[in-house]
């Protein structure tokens, strides 16, 4: 049956699943992994969106940490980059559901490209600061929205005149 002999409906009802899975990435990417963080140190920094795409803001969480601490895995994955940039140690690992967490500053990498790492598993040892930043499908996120027990605030529509919707 080619598409011109197929009813409306059902190539509409196509186009929208072949839709979806393209921007999930596809069946298998649909199903993102529970992250953790990657260390216990308190935040020194959040995350603060840019409000353009190269201003200021912070792309990541900052961890305050102390020299040596080890930093995990935050979900299982294949380590994609594993070196130094700019005289900097920093390991990138991709993870299903189309997310790449980087774990950046590092003291020492205790991992190589290629590999793969265990939810908690050693990736390297912390300075005394830990930026962790995460991106889904190439676009920054807040990476606290990985974590399960993250509290997400919904926006509450209220109309121009009247009460409040509940």
């Amino acid at each position: 049956m080619s598409v011109r002999s197929c009813p409306r409906p059902f190539v509409a009802i196509a186009i929208v699943v072949a839709s979806v899975l393209l921007l999930a990435g596809g069946p298998a990417a649909a199903q993102a992994p529970r992250f953790v963080p990657p260390v216990e140190a308190p935040i020194s920094d959040p995350y603060r969106p840019p409000t353009t795409p190269y201003g200021p803001g912070n792309r990541g969480i900052e961890y305050s940490t102390t020299l040596g601490t080890d930093v995990r895995a935050a979900a299982e994955g294949v380590v994609a980059f594993a070196g130094v940039i700019a005289n900097e140690r920093y390991v990138s690992i991709d993870h299903q559901g189309g997310i790449r967490t980087t774990y950046s500053y590092l003291e020492a990498i205790e991992v190589a490209v290629g590999q793969r790492v265990a939810q908690g598993e050693a990736v390297g040892t912390a300075g005394t600061r830990l930026h962790f930043g995460a991106r889904r499908f190439g676009q920054y996120i807040d990476p606290a929205s990985l974590f399960e027990n993250t509290t997400v605030h919904r926006a509450r529509l209220i109309p121009v005149a009247g009460v409040p919707w509940t």
